[in-house]
């Protein structure tokens, strides 16, 4: 199954409802970074998040989430976009433990307690819009929620999952963003907090390979669910050699002239998609101002 996203609403458009299928996408970015299972799943769940979260932008908006919670992991950076592109890293890859009392991945324990979500939006403005709130959790999807709730004032569930293979390869991965429209009744948000709080994990689905559409179904049974739209979903960097060109520039002509002398050319990795980009002696004099 190919990833994509799909938005929906229900309950005449009180409720709008954003699924995905992530598996591919947070394999692509697994391999790139050779991150670990505990790690692949704090990563993963930011990603497939973030992608959603992009879904909720229009045109050319982007934004850039950052959770940070003190744990041995890092930070976790990925950026998404309206066009249901996204991209991410995790600052240490090499982190694992044995799982949790529940059986799974210890997602927590890597990202920390300690620390803040923070998301950045560039919606075209003269201004960003920043937001921040301290982790709750360190499980991700709980921590986003706590984000809408309190920095854009939205009742929303969030929910992510990934499924590690022995290998360390992705074998599932997929999310959901249920939100809130204003003017719904408490009975209507006491029935979606019940329907939501005993759902299957959302993961499970997708390793039994359930689209986008049957979960929103399955999480629905009794009501009409509206399709909007339905998106790919990729990992896709916006680096190039050009942009790494101008960074390099941007060191100055003395640390450029030290590169050209010592190493005769210069190596520069993008943070996001670990690509390696070459620079040689004569590229080096021609970016010295």
């Amino acid at each position: 199954m190919k990833d994509h996203l799909i938005k929906a609403t229900i309950y005449d458009g009180m409720v709008r409802a954003y699924t995905i299928v992530s598996t591919e996408t947070v394999e692509e970015a697994r391999r790139r970074h050779d991150t670990w299972a505990t790690a692949t799943a704090a990563m993963g769940r930011t990603i497939t998040i973030t992608a959603m979260m992009g879904a909720l932008l229009k045109d050319d908006q982007s934004l850039t989430v950052k959770v940070e919670g003190g744990g041995p992991i890092g930070a976790i950076m990925a950026d998404g976009n309206a066009k249901g592109e996204v991209r991410g890293y995790v600052v240490n890859p090499h982190v694992d433990f044995d799982l949790n009392e529940k059986g799974k991945l210890d997602v927590a324990r890597a990202v920390g307690k300690n620390g803040a979500l923070s998301i950045v939006k560039d919606l075209g403005l003269k201004d960003y819009f920043t937001g921040q709130v301290p982790i709750v959790s360190g499980e991700i999807s709980e921590d986003f929620t706590y984000y809408f709730a309190h920095s854009e004032q939205i009742p929303s569930a969030v929910g992510a999952g990934v499924l590690v293979n022995p290998d360390h390869s992705v074998l599932a991965a997929g999310g959901f963003i249920v939100q809130v429209m204003p003017g719904a009744d408490e009975d209507l948000i006491a029935e979606l907090e019940e329907q939501i709080q005993n759902f299957e994990p959302i993961s499970s689905l997708i390793q039994k390979g359930y689209t986008p559409e049957q979960i929103l179904s399955k999480l629905f049974p009794d009501e009409e669910v509206k399709i909007h739209e339905s998106m790919p979903i990729e990992f896709k960097c916006k680096c190039s050699k050009e942009r790494l060109g101008v960074a390099i520039k941007g060191l100055g002509n003395e640390e450029i002239d030290s590169m050209i002398s010592e190493e005769h050319g210069a190596e520069a990795t993008c943070h996001f998609c670990n690509e390696v980009y070459h620079f040689n002696e004569s590229e080096l004099e021609r970016l010295k101002e």
